[in-house]
């Protein structure tokens, strides 16, 4: 797994050692149902928190204390000082998942942790309670020998896009600078390949309705002349792609990226694709997937199949999701989607497209000091060299904190694998990657403290 120089074999030997009470403790979080989208998991999130809270305490941080601003979810904050000279780390996690969805798609309960041939499953059992239980893991590693100072941050609200982040910085701002931030919320290229996430696809969303009739009317007496709402939308909602499946919104940028190693039958395999339906767009996989923007559709308001009726529908609904390109604008490019959904209408049909919530891309600098320091520990704790990778999601806490401490180094590491399958059905994690990962970190910050 890692060379085994005195302080590194020490190292392994400390995480081999609290593996266990760590595993326990994520196993305990996922039993938690704290999922931030939902009003009536209140209580749920608090409770989550409050075992966060006693984690890091048990962990060694004399300065822990549950937080909130602008109304938001509880969060976690807590800190212990490194010794004179040394740099101050921000560990950052989220203890909030997403919803479940169909229990029925789950092969458990989502809220009680299993391990099947290797994996442990459960929701935020990856993403993730994991990598608030890989800090756990780096902070019992080091014990009362902590090489740095070290603040952790575990946020309450990643999955509902962190809507009050902005007022969180600010009352916090004080708290919250460091020198280096270790983001633990991203994915490795395989199970058995490391890897430092460079960029990340911003994101926004976009309501758009669309509106026919005063209200419905008999298919049979005025369908022909009389156009419904929702096959307007349905027409609308095709204009955003040209036939070759790239996004045909005008004024969006779009990226490159190194290929690595992705064929289209991995892709195909990581995705569950099903066979015979083809893969869209033009540009290399990754590219597609890092450094372009993507739209789909994540949702509908129509009439259910099974309450139809012979109605010619008058409004029509959807939800509209744009992943926007490192090095584009959001907000600037959810105004380009605003602007073709309205220019884009068919048949003169009444459009009124709502704009919702942005998250900028990012694109890390690499090469500093804390990036050499990240790639060393990942090489060692997998015995093989990281590369680096482009995520085609977005994290509103990366660039709200580069903005707000422009100085300090960002590394954005992940437990996650391409079998995570976070925020889906049977999410799950590899437990031989989350004790690599663990390894990973407590090298991280005895690296960074060589590195200062």
């Amino acid at each position: 797994m890692a060379s085994q120089d005195p302080d590194t074999g020490r190292l392994i030997a400390a995480v081999r050692h609290v593996l266990p009470s760590v595993r326990a403790d994520l196993e305990r979080l996922v039993r938690i149902p704290s999922v931030s989208a939902d009003p009536a998991a209140a209580v749920h999130m608090a409770a989550s928190a409050r075992e966060v809270a006693e984690l890091l305490r048990a962990a060694g941080l004399p300065e822990v204390e549950e937080v909130t601003a602008g109304g938001s979810q509880p969060a976690v904050l807590g800190h212990r000082p490194g010794p004179p000279g040394a740099p101050t780390v921000l560990l950052y996690a989220h203890h909030d998942v997403q919803p479940p969805g169909d229990a029925a798609a789950w092969d458990g309960d989502p809220f009680e942790p299993a391990e099947r041939d290797g994996r442990l499953y459960g929701r935020g059992a990856a993403d993730d309670k994991a990598g608030i239980a890989v800090h756990l893991a780096a902070l019992r590693a080091h014990g009362d020998r902590l090489p740095v100072g070290v603040t952790v941050l575990v946020e309450g609200e990643e999955e509902i896009g962190s809507p009050a982040l902005a007022e969180f910085l600010t009352a916090y701002s004080g708290r919250l600078r460091g020198d280096v931030l270790v983001l633990a919320d991203s994915i490795n290229w395989a199970a058995g390949v490391p890897a430092l996430t460079t960029s990340l696809r911003g994101g926004a969303n976009v309501t758009v309705e669309v509106r026919t009739l005063r209200h419905g009317v008999h298919s049979g007496a005025y369908g022909g002349p009389v156009p419904d709402a929702l096959t307007a939308l349905c027409r609308l909602l095709a204009t955003l792609h040209d036939e070759r499946g790239d996004v045909a919104v005008a004024g969006l940028a779009r990226g490159r990226t190194e290929p690595l190693d992705l064929t289209e039958e991995r892709l195909r395999a990581d995705a569950g694709l099903l066979e015979g339906v083809h893969l869209i767009g033009t540009g290399s996989l990754t590219e597609r997937l890092w450094a372009r923007p993507a739209i789909a559709v994540i949702g509908v308001d129509a009439p259910a199949v099974g309450a139809a009726s012979n109605t010619l529908i008058p409004v029509a609904r959807a939800k509209v999701s744009l992943r926007v390109a490192p090095g584009d604008d959001a907000a600037r490019a959810r105004e380009a989607l605003v602007t073709h959904l309205k220019t884009a209408a068919p048949w003169g049909v009444h459009v009124v497209a709502e704009p919702g919530g942005a998250v900028a891309p990012y694109s890390a600098p690499a090469g500093g000091r804390a990036y050499r320091a990240a790639h060393a520990a990942l090489a060692s704790a997998w015995g093989r060299p990281a590369v680096d990778i482009g995520v085609g999601g977005s994290i509103g806490f990366v660039t709200a904190y580069a903005a707000a401490f422009p100085g300090a180094e960002i590394l954005i590491t992940g437990v996650e694998d391409p079998d995570t399958r976070a925020h889906g059905a049977n999410e799950s994690l590899d437990l031989a990657v989350f004790e690599r990962a663990c390894l990973a970190e407590a090298l991280l910050l005895r690296n960074l403290a060589g590195a200062a």
